[in-house]
């Protein structure tokens, strides 16, 4: 329609200005509140205008890492980094990578999981470093506040562990096992509703999963399995193990299993092209055999389908 008359050039011109202001209010909504980010965590962000992003980032600067042998400067990927995406309306998204030593990682898991942030890796960098350098992936998303301070939490707990202990411990301060194993696969059994395998006074109970893979089914025996090994006595053991989790299982596995005080020590995936998708989770605990069993099988309990396995 051609538009001959004033009024007409009104119209577009009060349409054209009404529309600035809807896109104008529309952008508003989805601005990230930086100011309070950057109050929160403590920590001076940048800015990408392209992506629309705002990234925190914290060297690694209070410990001096090697590897093999040389220096590694934090802008070698030593840095520890957080970085905000708009969600919504006062919400935002975060993904991050912390830097961290052995001994930090799982009291700083607790940490950002207890804010209300999700671990989604834990895995390492480099061989040979010294001390040893575990990098644990972040996300989450929801109020831009409760966000920053999840990741505050995070920087806390590490300030705190080298204020007390400036060298990162080289172990988890864990007595020698007895020599002799002699664990109760009767007792270990009745906890996981599973029969396991003995040898040598040591027990091991694997739960199998079932994913597709080129057109099949691929199950336990080709490693689609939750276990946990037992060693060392009734009173004074040790348990290792592997969970094979579902992508929307994770998180409360891994809440679960720091409440039942076990260690995590690698989040990653085994395979490529399955389905649905499987991350595992290794595990390392040490304390009286039948609470270990009862902290694994009440994580297994999380997940509806792997427990009726």
């Amino acid at each position: 329609m051609k538009c001959q008359s004033f009024p007409c050039i009104e119209a577009v011109f009060a349409l054209t200005f009404a529309w600035t202001l809807i896109s104008s209010h529309a952008a508003d909504e989805t601005l990230l509140d930086t100011a309070t980010i950057e109050a929160i965590t403590g920590l001076k962000g940048v800015s990408n205008q392209t992506e629309g992003t705002f990234k925190v980032s914290k060297p690694r600067d209070d410990v001096s890492v090697t590897v093999e042998q040389t220096h590694m400067a934090p802008f070698m990927g030593l840095t520890s980094w957080a970085a905000f995406m708009p969600f919504g309306k006062d919400r935002a998204m975060v993904m991050g990578d912390m830097v961290l030593f052995e001994d930090e990682v799982n009291p700083v898991m607790s940490a950002a999981l207890n804010g209300g942030l999700e671990v989604t890796a834990l895995h390492n960098h480099f061989f040979f470093d010294r001390p040893k350098v575990y990098f644990m992936h972040i996300g989450g998303d929801g109020p831009v506040s409760k966000l920053a301070q999840g990741v505050r939490s995070i920087f806390d707990k590490e300030r705190e562990i080298r204020t007390e202990t400036p060298t990162p411990a080289d172990s988890f301060g864990s007595e020698q096992l007895p020599a002799r194993n002699g664990i109760d696969g009767g007792v270990i059994s009745q906890v996981f509703g599973h029969k396991g395998d003995a040898k040598d006074g040591m027990y091991k109970v694997t739960i199998g999963r079932v994913v597709h893979m080129a057109g099949m089914d691929v199950g336990n025996t080709m490693g689609v399995n939750t276990w946990a090994a037992f060693a060392g006595t009734a009173d004074d053991a040790l348990v290792v193990g592997d969970f094979a989790v579902l992508e929307n299982e994770l998180q409360q596995v891994l809440r679960t299993l720091r409440g039942a005080n076990i260690n995590i020590v690698a989040i990653h995936q085994h395979m490529t092209g399955e389905s649905p998708r499987m991350i595992f989770l290794h595990y390392y605990g040490r304390g009286k055999a039948l609470d270990l069993a009862r902290g694994v099988k009440a994580a297994i309990n999380t997940q509806p389908l792997a427990a009726n396995n």
